[in-house]
């Protein structure tokens, strides 16, 4: 069993950045892909970030490319999103999530999910 747990969420200015964490309590953290999805209000929940076992792969949606950093820490059992030049529309609930072994970029399975943490954009 493995459980990812946000944090870092919080209230941003448009232009501001912020760096979203990700622990995963449990065994075998560098066995599972990483990455990163959100939720705005009153839409589906999207695909945002991921990055591979080793940590030297990484793919984004291109509404976020050139803006956030996905990365994480195999011995930290962590994964990390900096944001950058933040917009209002990037507001919503984001969620870690995990999936055992290699997958596909935009992670189609997800085996574990966080609770979230909001991040709010104003203008």
């Amino acid at each position: 069993q493995v459980q990812p747990v946000e944090s870092g969420g919080g209230s941003v200015q448009t232009g501001d950045s912020r760096t979203l964490s990700c622990v995963a309590t449990g065994r075998r953290f560098e066995t599972y892909t990483w990455g990163w999805f959100r939720q705005s209000p009153g839409k589906e929940r999207e695909f945002v970030a991921s990055v591979s076992l080793s940590g030297s792969n990484t793919y984004y949606a291109d509404a976020v490319k050139g803006r956030f950093t996905v990365s994480r820490d195999n011995a930290k059992n962590s994964v990390y999103l900096q944001m950058s030049s933040l917009k209002p529309e990037d507001t919503a609930v984001y969620y870690c999530a995990g999936t055992r072994g290699v997958a596909g970029p935009r992670l189609p399975v997800v085996d574990y999910w966080g609770n979230g943490t909001l991040v709010s954009v104003f203008s």
